[in-house]
Protein backbone atom coordinates (compact mmCIF):
# COMPACT_ATOMS: atom_id res chain seq x y z
CA UNK A 1 0.00 0.00 0.00
CA UNK A 2 1.03 3.62 -0.62
CA UNK A 3 0.73 6.24 1.76
CA UNK A 4 1.74 9.86 1.24
CA UNK A 5 3.56 11.46 4.42
CA UNK A 6 2.07 13.65 6.49
CA UNK A 7 4.70 15.65 7.18
CA UNK A 8 6.55 15.89 4.37
CA UNK A 9 4.44 15.13 1.75
CA UNK A 10 6.92 11.90 0.03
CA UNK A 11 4.41 8.57 -1.40
CA UNK A 12 5.72 5.90 0.25
CA UNK A 13 5.04 2.45 -0.80
CA UNK A 14 4.21 0.39 2.32
CA UNK A 15 5.83 -3.06 2.50
CA UNK A 16 3.80 -5.95 4.70
CA UNK A 17 5.14 -5.53 8.09
CA UNK A 18 5.67 -8.23 10.67
CA UNK A 19 4.26 -7.70 14.16
CA UNK A 20 6.61 -5.76 16.39
CA UNK A 21 8.12 -3.52 12.90
CA UNK A 22 6.93 -0.46 11.90
CA UNK A 23 8.08 1.65 8.76
CA UNK A 24 9.34 5.16 8.93
CA UNK A 25 9.79 7.79 5.80
CA UNK A 26 12.79 7.69 4.11
CA UNK A 27 12.65 11.32 3.53
CA UNK A 28 12.24 13.10 7.40
CA UNK A 29 12.47 9.91 9.55
CA UNK A 30 8.44 10.21 10.61
CA UNK A 31 6.55 6.71 11.56
CA UNK A 32 3.68 6.01 9.33
CA UNK A 33 2.47 2.91 10.45
CA UNK A 34 3.42 0.60 13.10
CA UNK A 35 2.81 -2.99 13.69
CA UNK A 36 2.16 -3.48 17.08
CA UNK A 37 2.31 -7.53 18.53
CA UNK A 38 -0.51 -8.99 19.50
CA UNK A 39 -2.80 -6.44 18.01
CA UNK A 40 -6.15 -7.11 19.33
CA UNK A 41 -5.62 -8.44 22.44
CA UNK A 42 -2.92 -6.03 24.02
CA UNK A 43 -5.18 -2.45 23.16
CA UNK A 44 -8.27 -4.24 25.06
CA UNK A 45 -6.27 -5.41 27.85
CA UNK A 46 -4.98 -2.07 28.38
CA UNK A 47 -8.21 -0.26 27.69
CA UNK A 48 -10.12 -2.73 30.21
CA UNK A 49 -7.64 -1.79 32.91
CA UNK A 50 -8.16 1.89 32.21
CA UNK A 51 -11.68 1.51 32.51
CA UNK A 52 -11.62 0.12 35.93
CA UNK A 53 -8.59 1.93 37.33
CA UNK A 54 -10.72 5.11 35.63
CA UNK A 55 -13.87 3.61 38.15
CA UNK A 56 -11.83 3.60 41.17
CA UNK A 57 -10.30 6.53 40.66
CA UNK A 58 -13.69 8.02 40.63
CA UNK A 59 -15.33 6.12 43.54
CA UNK A 60 -13.28 6.75 46.55
CA UNK A 61 -11.50 10.28 48.35
CA UNK A 62 -8.44 11.52 46.34
CA UNK A 63 -7.05 13.69 48.60
CA UNK A 64 -7.37 15.48 52.05
CA UNK A 65 -5.93 18.51 53.72
CA UNK A 66 -5.63 18.92 57.36
CA UNK A 67 -4.18 22.23 59.07
CA UNK A 68 -4.75 22.84 62.93
CA UNK A 69 -7.38 20.15 63.41
CA UNK A 70 -9.44 21.21 60.66
CA UNK A 71 -9.69 19.18 57.75
CA UNK A 72 -10.89 19.00 54.30
CA UNK A 73 -11.76 15.71 51.86
CA UNK A 74 -12.26 15.76 48.00
CA UNK A 75 -12.77 13.76 45.20
CA UNK A 76 -11.76 13.53 41.71
CA UNK A 77 -15.23 15.41 40.80
CA UNK A 78 -14.25 17.69 43.38
CA UNK A 79 -12.58 20.07 41.78
CA UNK A 80 -14.47 20.70 38.73
CA UNK A 81 -17.44 21.11 40.91
CA UNK A 82 -15.18 23.71 42.71
CA UNK A 83 -14.79 25.92 40.10
CA UNK A 84 -17.94 25.77 38.56
CA UNK A 85 -18.87 26.96 42.58
CA UNK A 86 -16.12 30.60 41.38
CA UNK A 87 -18.07 30.35 38.15
CA UNK A 88 -15.26 29.25 36.18
CA UNK A 89 -17.11 27.53 34.40
CA UNK A 90 -14.64 27.03 31.54
CA UNK A 91 -12.09 25.91 33.53
CA UNK A 92 -14.45 23.36 35.15
CA UNK A 93 -15.46 22.15 31.73
CA UNK A 94 -11.34 21.81 30.02
CA UNK A 95 -10.71 20.01 33.37
CA UNK A 96 -13.29 17.29 33.15
CA UNK A 97 -13.10 16.89 29.22
CA UNK A 98 -9.51 16.47 28.97
CA UNK A 99 -8.98 14.66 32.46
CA UNK A 100 -11.94 12.53 32.26
CA UNK A 101 -14.37 12.60 29.41
CA UNK A 102 -12.14 12.47 26.64
CA UNK A 103 -10.25 10.09 27.95
CA UNK A 104 -13.38 7.21 29.01
CA UNK A 105 -14.63 8.13 25.50
CA UNK A 106 -11.31 7.12 23.65
CA UNK A 107 -10.80 4.40 25.75
CA UNK A 108 -14.12 3.09 25.04
CA UNK A 109 -13.97 3.76 21.20
CA UNK A 110 -10.88 1.79 21.22
CA UNK A 111 -12.65 -1.21 22.99
CA UNK A 112 -15.71 -1.46 20.55
CA UNK A 113 -13.60 -0.72 17.56
CA UNK A 114 -10.97 -3.13 18.09
CA UNK A 115 -13.77 -5.36 19.09
CA UNK A 116 -15.69 -5.08 15.91
CA UNK A 117 -12.58 -5.29 13.85
CA UNK A 118 -11.44 -8.24 15.59
CA UNK A 119 -14.64 -9.78 14.26
CA UNK A 120 -14.32 -8.66 10.76
CA UNK A 121 -11.16 -10.43 10.45
CA UNK A 122 -12.25 -13.64 11.69
CA UNK A 123 -16.27 -13.92 10.47
CA UNK A 124 -14.84 -11.90 6.78
CA UNK A 125 -18.60 -9.91 6.95
CA UNK A 126 -19.05 -6.82 5.54
CA UNK A 127 -19.64 -4.33 7.80
CA UNK A 128 -23.42 -2.97 7.77
CA UNK A 129 -22.47 -0.21 9.99
CA UNK A 130 -19.71 1.59 7.86
CA UNK A 131 -20.93 5.19 7.78
CA UNK A 132 -20.93 4.61 12.00
CA UNK A 133 -17.55 2.93 11.87
CA UNK A 134 -15.98 5.78 9.78
CA UNK A 135 -17.26 8.22 12.51
CA UNK A 136 -16.14 6.74 15.75
CA UNK A 137 -12.51 6.09 13.74
CA UNK A 138 -12.56 10.03 12.85
CA UNK A 139 -13.91 11.22 16.40
CA UNK A 140 -10.97 8.17 17.86
CA UNK A 141 -8.14 10.53 16.23
CA UNK A 142 -9.69 13.87 16.58
CA UNK A 143 -9.76 13.95 20.46
CA UNK A 144 -6.37 11.84 21.17
CA UNK A 145 -4.36 15.07 21.34
CA UNK A 146 -6.64 16.37 24.08
CA UNK A 147 -5.72 13.38 26.41
CA UNK A 148 -4.23 14.92 29.18
CA UNK A 149 -4.29 12.81 32.28
CA UNK A 150 -0.96 12.43 32.26
CA UNK A 151 -0.36 15.92 32.54
CA UNK A 152 -3.07 16.21 35.21
CA UNK A 153 -1.10 13.39 37.22
CA UNK A 154 1.98 16.20 37.17
CA UNK A 155 0.11 18.82 38.40
CA UNK A 156 -1.05 16.93 41.28
CA UNK A 157 2.32 15.73 42.64
CA UNK A 158 3.26 19.99 42.09
CA UNK A 159 0.17 20.76 44.19
CA UNK A 160 1.19 18.57 46.57
CA UNK A 161 4.79 20.09 47.41
CA UNK A 162 3.31 23.21 46.92
CA UNK A 163 1.30 22.87 50.18
CA UNK A 164 3.10 20.25 52.27
CA UNK A 165 4.67 22.48 54.40
CA UNK A 166 1.59 24.24 55.29
CA UNK A 167 -0.48 20.88 56.41
CA UNK A 168 -0.77 17.30 56.08
CA UNK A 169 -1.78 16.14 53.41
CA UNK A 170 -3.74 12.45 52.83
CA UNK A 171 -3.71 10.00 49.77
CA UNK A 172 -6.48 8.59 48.90
CA UNK A 173 -7.33 5.43 47.56
CA UNK A 174 -8.56 7.09 44.12
CA UNK A 175 -5.13 8.93 43.93
CA UNK A 176 -3.30 5.27 43.61
CA UNK A 177 -5.30 4.42 41.30
CA UNK A 178 -5.35 7.08 39.28
CA UNK A 179 -1.57 6.81 38.81
CA UNK A 180 -2.15 3.49 37.38
CA UNK A 181 -4.65 4.89 35.38
CA UNK A 182 -2.81 7.92 33.79
CA UNK A 183 0.46 5.34 33.00
CA UNK A 184 -2.41 2.38 31.13
CA UNK A 185 -3.82 5.85 29.44
CA UNK A 186 -0.24 6.55 28.08
CA UNK A 187 0.38 2.50 27.10
CA UNK A 188 -3.11 2.33 25.57
CA UNK A 189 -2.84 5.69 22.96
CA UNK A 190 0.92 4.27 21.66
CA UNK A 191 -0.54 0.45 21.05
CA UNK A 192 -3.21 2.50 18.70
CA UNK A 193 -2.27 2.82 15.39
CA UNK A 194 -4.26 5.12 12.76
CA UNK A 195 -3.52 3.51 9.50
CA UNK A 196 -3.60 -0.30 10.94
CA UNK A 197 -7.30 0.34 12.59
CA UNK A 198 -8.41 1.88 9.68
CA UNK A 199 -7.06 -0.88 6.96
CA UNK A 200 -9.00 -3.14 9.71
CA UNK A 201 -12.18 -1.69 8.63
CA UNK A 202 -11.63 -0.36 4.43
CA UNK A 203 -8.40 -1.45 2.12
CA UNK A 204 -6.85 1.22 0.69
CA UNK A 205 -8.57 2.30 -2.68
CA UNK A 206 -5.99 2.06 -5.13
CA UNK A 207 -5.46 5.64 -7.62
CA UNK A 208 -3.86 5.30 -10.62
CA UNK A 209 -1.36 8.16 -11.57
CA UNK A 210 0.43 8.38 -8.49
CA UNK A 211 3.96 6.44 -7.63
CA UNK A 212 6.40 5.92 -5.41
CA UNK A 213 8.59 9.21 -4.80
CA UNK A 214 5.98 11.61 -5.82
CA UNK A 215 5.14 14.39 -3.06
CA UNK A 216 2.31 17.01 -2.89
CA UNK A 217 4.01 19.13 -5.06
CA UNK A 218 3.14 17.06 -8.17
CA UNK A 219 -0.36 18.09 -8.21
CA UNK A 220 -1.89 14.34 -8.79
CA UNK A 221 -2.78 13.20 -5.50
CA UNK A 222 -4.48 14.57 -2.21
CA UNK A 223 -3.40 12.44 1.45
CA UNK A 224 -5.90 12.41 3.37
CA UNK A 225 -5.18 13.52 6.68
CA UNK A 226 -7.73 11.03 9.08
CA UNK A 227 -7.26 7.72 7.17
CA UNK A 228 -3.92 8.28 5.03
CA UNK A 229 -6.05 7.49 1.96
CA UNK A 230 -4.54 8.80 -1.49
CA UNK A 231 -6.91 10.11 -3.17
CA UNK A 232 -6.71 11.79 -6.88
CA UNK A 233 -7.02 15.42 -7.42
CA UNK A 234 -10.28 17.00 -6.38
CA UNK A 235 -12.28 18.85 -8.78
CA UNK A 236 -14.74 20.29 -6.24
CA UNK A 237 -14.47 22.51 -3.13
CA UNK A 238 -16.56 19.60 -0.95
CA UNK A 239 -14.57 16.59 -2.18
CA UNK A 240 -14.56 13.69 0.48
CA UNK A 241 -11.90 11.11 0.88
CA UNK A 242 -12.80 7.93 -1.02
CA UNK A 243 -12.07 5.62 2.36
CA UNK A 244 -13.23 6.96 4.94
CA UNK A 245 -15.71 10.61 3.66
CA UNK A 246 -13.95 13.05 5.66
CA UNK A 247 -12.96 16.31 4.07
CA UNK A 248 -9.89 16.80 1.53
CA UNK A 249 -7.93 19.55 2.03
CA UNK A 250 -5.87 20.36 -1.32
CA UNK A 251 -2.22 21.64 0.15
CA UNK A 252 -2.09 25.46 0.00
CA UNK A 253 0.52 27.19 2.56
CA UNK A 254 -0.50 29.82 2.63
CA UNK A 255 -3.93 29.08 3.90
CA UNK A 256 -2.21 27.26 6.88
CA UNK A 257 0.13 29.76 7.77
CA UNK A 258 -3.15 32.08 7.88
CA UNK A 259 -4.50 30.27 10.47
CA UNK A 260 -1.30 29.04 12.71
CA UNK A 261 -0.61 32.92 12.97
CA UNK A 262 -3.61 34.20 13.94
CA UNK A 263 -4.13 31.08 16.50
CA UNK A 264 -0.12 32.48 17.77
CA UNK A 265 -1.11 36.13 18.15
CA UNK A 266 -4.09 35.01 19.97
CA UNK A 267 -2.24 32.80 22.27
CA UNK A 268 0.54 36.09 22.44
CA UNK A 269 -2.46 38.37 23.45
CA UNK A 270 -3.82 36.23 25.84
CA UNK A 271 -0.37 35.52 27.61
CA UNK A 272 -0.02 39.26 28.66
CA UNK A 273 -2.89 38.94 31.13
CA UNK A 274 -1.86 35.65 31.97
CA UNK A 275 1.54 36.87 33.66
CA UNK A 276 0.32 40.21 35.40
CA UNK A 277 -3.20 39.30 36.83
CA UNK A 278 -3.14 36.47 39.97
CA UNK A 279 -3.03 32.96 38.95
CA UNK A 280 -4.73 32.25 42.32
CA UNK A 281 -6.12 34.20 45.50
CA UNK A 282 -5.05 32.77 48.96
CA UNK A 283 -7.45 33.56 51.98
CA UNK A 284 -5.55 33.16 55.61
CA UNK A 285 -6.79 34.36 58.89
CA UNK A 286 -9.18 36.87 56.55
CA UNK A 287 -6.87 38.27 54.53
CA UNK A 288 -6.62 37.47 50.34
CA UNK A 289 -3.58 37.67 48.81
CA UNK A 290 -2.91 37.24 44.71
CA UNK A 291 -0.49 35.16 43.34
CA UNK A 292 0.96 35.65 39.96
CA UNK A 293 3.06 32.91 37.93
CA UNK A 294 6.17 34.14 38.49
CA UNK A 295 5.45 35.15 42.01
CA UNK A 296 4.43 31.45 42.93
CA UNK A 297 7.76 30.40 41.32
CA UNK A 298 10.07 33.03 43.39
CA UNK A 299 7.70 32.15 46.92
CA UNK A 300 8.30 27.99 46.29
CA UNK A 301 12.38 28.96 45.67
CA UNK A 302 12.38 31.05 48.77
CA UNK A 303 10.80 27.99 50.80
CA UNK A 304 13.42 25.98 49.43
CA UNK A 305 10.89 23.75 46.87
CA UNK A 306 13.48 24.40 43.78
CA UNK A 307 12.72 21.38 42.33
CA UNK A 308 9.11 22.16 42.12
CA UNK A 309 9.47 25.67 41.29
CA UNK A 310 12.07 24.57 37.97
CA UNK A 311 8.88 22.86 36.89
CA UNK A 312 6.64 25.57 37.07
CA UNK A 313 8.88 27.65 35.86
CA UNK A 314 9.64 25.22 33.30
CA UNK A 315 6.32 24.34 32.35
CA UNK A 316 4.44 27.84 32.83
CA UNK A 317 6.77 30.25 32.06
CA UNK A 318 9.90 28.99 29.78
CA UNK A 319 7.90 26.55 27.68
CA UNK A 320 5.20 28.74 26.33
CA UNK A 321 7.39 31.50 25.54
CA UNK A 322 9.48 29.26 24.21
CA UNK A 323 7.08 27.54 22.14
CA UNK A 324 5.50 30.59 20.41
CA UNK A 325 8.82 32.43 19.93
CA UNK A 326 9.63 29.11 18.11
CA UNK A 327 6.25 28.42 16.11
CA UNK A 328 6.76 32.60 15.31
CA UNK A 329 10.14 31.84 13.66
CA UNK A 330 9.38 28.63 12.27
CA UNK A 331 5.93 30.20 10.45
CA UNK A 332 8.14 33.18 9.24
CA UNK A 333 10.60 31.04 8.04
CA UNK A 334 7.92 29.34 6.05
CA UNK A 335 6.73 32.42 4.64
CA UNK A 336 10.16 33.80 3.52
CA UNK A 337 10.70 30.45 1.66
CA UNK A 338 14.42 31.19 1.94
CA UNK A 339 16.32 27.59 2.19
CA UNK A 340 14.12 24.09 1.70
CA UNK A 341 17.19 22.40 1.41
CA UNK A 342 16.44 18.42 2.98
CA UNK A 343 18.89 19.21 5.49
CA UNK A 344 17.23 22.95 6.42
CA UNK A 345 14.09 21.07 6.02
CA UNK A 346 14.15 18.18 8.36
CA UNK A 347 16.11 20.76 11.59
CA UNK A 348 13.21 22.92 11.52
CA UNK A 349 10.99 19.45 10.86
CA UNK A 350 12.89 18.15 14.43
CA UNK A 351 11.80 21.86 15.98
CA UNK A 352 7.93 21.73 14.82
CA UNK A 353 8.03 17.86 15.88
CA UNK A 354 9.42 19.04 19.34
CA UNK A 355 6.94 22.08 19.87
CA UNK A 356 4.07 20.58 19.34
CA UNK A 357 4.82 17.83 21.77
CA UNK A 358 5.98 20.03 24.70
CA UNK A 359 2.83 22.58 24.10
CA UNK A 360 0.17 20.43 25.94
CA UNK A 361 2.53 20.43 29.30
CA UNK A 362 1.95 23.94 29.72
CA UNK A 363 -1.56 22.96 31.08
CA UNK A 364 0.48 21.77 34.26
CA UNK A 365 0.04 25.10 36.03
CA UNK A 366 -3.95 25.19 35.29
CA UNK A 367 -4.28 21.30 36.96
CA UNK A 368 -2.31 23.18 40.08
CA UNK A 369 -4.71 25.39 40.37
CA UNK A 370 -7.96 23.16 39.87
CA UNK A 371 -6.43 20.69 42.52
CA UNK A 372 -5.27 23.46 44.98
CA UNK A 373 -8.49 25.28 44.89
CA UNK A 374 -10.67 21.90 45.19
CA UNK A 375 -8.76 20.79 48.12
CA UNK A 376 -7.84 23.75 50.43
CA UNK A 377 -10.86 25.39 51.53
CA UNK A 378 -11.09 25.83 55.44
CA UNK A 379 -13.10 28.67 55.01
CA UNK A 380 -11.65 32.02 56.05
CA UNK A 381 -8.43 29.92 58.01
CA UNK A 382 -7.23 29.05 54.89
CA UNK A 383 -9.04 29.09 51.25
CA UNK A 384 -7.20 29.32 47.77
CA UNK A 385 -9.90 30.46 45.14
CA UNK A 386 -9.11 30.48 40.84
CA UNK A 387 -7.37 34.09 39.65
CA UNK A 388 -8.79 35.72 36.25
CA UNK A 389 -5.03 34.81 34.78
CA UNK A 390 -5.77 31.22 34.96
CA UNK A 391 -8.61 31.44 32.30
CA UNK A 392 -6.25 33.48 30.10
CA UNK A 393 -3.27 30.96 30.79
CA UNK A 394 -5.77 28.24 29.94
CA UNK A 395 -6.47 29.70 26.06
CA UNK A 396 -2.53 30.42 25.47
CA UNK A 397 -2.26 26.93 25.84
CA UNK A 398 -5.11 25.68 23.51
CA UNK A 399 -4.24 28.68 21.08
CA UNK A 400 -0.69 27.29 20.98
CA UNK A 401 -1.86 23.82 20.54
CA UNK A 402 -4.46 24.86 18.01
CA UNK A 403 -1.71 27.16 15.62
CA UNK A 404 0.35 24.21 16.09
CA UNK A 405 -2.00 21.59 14.93
CA UNK A 406 -3.19 24.09 11.95
CA UNK A 407 0.52 24.79 10.37
CA UNK A 408 1.15 22.18 7.86
CA UNK A 409 5.47 20.97 7.76
CA UNK A 410 5.47 20.43 4.36
CA UNK A 411 5.42 23.64 3.76
CA UNK A 412 9.13 22.77 4.67
CA UNK A 413 9.72 20.82 1.43
CA UNK A 414 8.39 23.43 -1.35
CA UNK A 415 11.16 23.41 -3.75
CA UNK A 416 12.46 27.19 -3.54
CA UNK A 417 10.77 29.80 -5.28
CA UNK A 418 8.11 27.10 -6.15
CA UNK A 419 4.03 28.00 -5.31
CA UNK A 420 2.75 27.81 -2.09
CA UNK A 421 0.33 25.61 -3.73
CA UNK A 422 -0.01 22.19 -5.62
CA UNK A 423 0.92 23.27 -8.73
CA UNK A 424 4.29 22.42 -8.97
CA UNK A 425 6.94 19.78 -10.22
CA UNK A 426 8.97 17.81 -8.12
CA UNK A 427 12.50 18.02 -8.60
CA UNK A 428 14.25 14.40 -9.97
CA UNK A 429 16.54 14.22 -7.11
CA UNK A 430 14.28 13.88 -4.59
CA UNK A 431 11.81 11.15 -6.76
CA UNK A 432 14.66 8.82 -5.58
CA UNK A 433 13.60 8.53 -2.25
CA UNK A 434 10.94 5.93 -2.51
CA UNK A 435 11.87 2.81 0.14
CA UNK A 436 10.66 3.82 3.67
CA UNK A 437 12.76 2.06 6.56
CA UNK A 438 11.60 -0.26 8.26
CA UNK A 439 12.64 -1.53 11.95
CA UNK A 440 11.63 -3.48 15.47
Amino acid sequence: MMIACEECGLVVDIPNLNEGEKAACPRCGHTLIKAVSLPFQRPVAYGIACLIMLTLSLSFPFLSFTVNGMGHQITLLNAAETLQHFENSVLAILLMTTVIIFPAAYIVLVLYLYYTAKKVKHIGHIIHARSWIKFLCRILFKIQPWLMVDVFLIGVLVSLVKISALAHIGLGNSFWAFCLYSVLVVKCVSLVDRTWLWDQFFAMVPVSGVHDGDTHMDNNHVGCHACNQINPMPTTHHARCLRCDSRLHVFDASHSLQYAWAYLIASIVFYIPANLYPMMYTVSLGQTEGSTILGGVVLLWKMGSWPIALVIFMASIFIPMAKMFTLAWLYFCAGKQDDNSANVAIKRLKLYRMTEFIGRWSMVDIFVVAILVALVQLQNVMAISPGPAALCFAIVVIFTMLSAMSFDPRVFWIPKGKSYKQDSELDATESNLVVPSVHK
